[in-house]
């Protein structure tokens, strides 16, 4: 016989082998629940806001299931309701364990009240997630989130360098967008040529800045020539811009 022949031989060999397998465990009960079953739960995670406890108690109940008749993907259910989980990745190690990866969310921002995001503009949901420090606060329309985070990048790098610190971006459900800054202050953008306006007036802040007013509460971009702005006890006052007579303060609403 050549050896090819005998290659073809051993190749059905290992396919029938394969095939009859499982008819064979199914009639020597191989699969039962109760056979080789699994006593080891072998933990790969980052364990920073998702304790091996907390994991070790969500597949509790695979332990002692017979090895062959574990659930992985009841497992993987489990494990993945936890509070800061966002993946899980279970499989079985001959004879006896059972091997979890977890992946924890790593939150990118607030967004609205009581939410996460991650990088990946994902939405979660943890207990005590408003009181999370460290976070930039990001606002809007949950269709707009990737549009928000977007934006917020933008203004983050466009504020380098101005002296202005970018805590947060809000997108209004009108379109307008308002940038805030780590000094309580707020910046309205409006809902035309954001980031245009945007830079424009970053790069002129640092003239207005010398100018020993010190902190503004807001300043208004919406404005075709200019902008205009607000420092404590005081009207909005245009900037760039012929001022009215007797300037009012501009609200802080939707363009």
């Amino acid at each position: 016989m050549s050896a090819a022949a005998i290659q073809r031989v051993l190749a059905w060999g290992i396919a029938l082998t394969l095939v009859a397998l499982p008819v064979v465990g199914l009639l020597n009960g191989w699969y039962a629940a109760d056979r080789w079953p699994v006593r080891q739960l072998e933990l790969q995670a980052e364990f920073a806001n998702v304790s091996a406890e907390q994991i070790r108690t969500a597949a509790a109940p695979a332990i002692g299931v017979g090895f062959f008749a574990v659930d992985l993907a009841g497992v993987q259910k489990s494990v993945a309701q936890l509070p800061w989980v966002e993946k899980v990745e279970a499989r079985k190690r001959w004879p006896d364990t059972l091997v979890l990866r977890v992946y924890e969310q790593r939150p990118y921002a607030h967004w609205g009240g009581d939410r996460l995001i991650n990088a990946e503009a994902q939405l979660f949901q943890v207990p005590g997630a408003s009181e999370i420090q460290g976070l930039p606060r990001l606002s809007g329309p949950d269709e707009r989130i990737g549009d928000v985070m977007a934006f917020y990048r933008e203004a983050l790098a466009q504020a380098g360098g101005s002296g202005l610190q970018v805590s947060g971006v809000s997108l209004s459900a009108r379109g307008s967008w308002t940038v805030h800054l780590d000094s309580g202050a707020s910046i309205i953008v409006g809902n035309e040529h954001a980031p245009e306006r945007l830079l424009r007036f970053l790069q002129m802040y640092p003239r207005v800045a010398a100018s020993g007013r010190g902190a503004f509460e807001y300043v208004d971009l919406r404005y075709s020539n200019g902008f205009a702005m607000k420092w404590p006890g005081t009207d909005a006052v245009p900037e760039s811009a012929p001022p009215p007579a007797n300037p009012a303060p501009v609200p802080v609403e939707d363009a």
